[in-house]
């Protein structure tokens, strides 16, 4: 049951900040397509390896944020595939936090499946694995959006989108727990 309360303590705090950010800014992001967001998680899991790798950074956001979000993209690319049509349109604070919850209830059901089967093998993973298999999964999406949506044998975007969430998740969650740079 710890992992459960560390994972929602971990998208809680996701969550709040993608709330106040849905009041300073409105839902903006409606207007992107799925390739910008693609891109938007691929920029923040891109300098994560690279402070991972130079083991320095120059500006002041942390992993820890950069992780929170790739999250908080991740839910904005469910969403933005469920309300299909990208375009100008300000949804109002209390669908977005609904929006949210639904994909995040979905996200959280398939860890605790997958946790079963694989008995919490990312507890023992690297933060560098973490940030190479968001990246693995983005490219997998890029392939997919190449290949006009189609997959012949393969997971959807939205699966891949779920994998991205849950691996930064884990990362927050051993951030947290002192295993992981921060």
């Amino acid at each position: 049951m710890e992992t459960i309360h560390q994972y929602n303590a971990a998208v809680e705090k996701c969550k709040d900040v993608f709330l106040k950010k849905t009041k300073d800014y409105g839902t903006s992001w409606r207007v992107l397509r799925t390739i910008s967001v693609v891109d938007q998680i691929f920029i923040k899991a891109l300098r994560i390896r690279t402070i991972q790798e130079k083991q320095a950074q120059m500006i002041g956001d942390s992993i820890s944020s950069e992780f929170a979000g790739i999250v908080n993209y991740g839910v904005i690319g469910l969403i933005q595939l469920e309300l299909e049509k990208p375009g100008v349109e300000d949804l109002p604070v209390d669908r977005v936090s609904d929006l949210y919850d639904q994909h995040i209830g979905k996200v959280r059901d398939l860890m605790l499946e997958k946790n079963h089967d694989y008995g919490e093998a990312w507890r023992d993973m690297s933060q560098e694995s973490f940030a190479d298999l968001v990246l693995v999964k983005l490219l997998r999406i890029r392939q997919i959006l190449a290949n006009d949506g189609k997959t012949i044998i393969s997971e959807g975007i939205d699966a891949n989108i779920h994998d991205i969430i849950n691996y930064a998740v884990f990362a927050l969650v051993l951030i947290e727990e002192g295993k992981h740079a921060s």
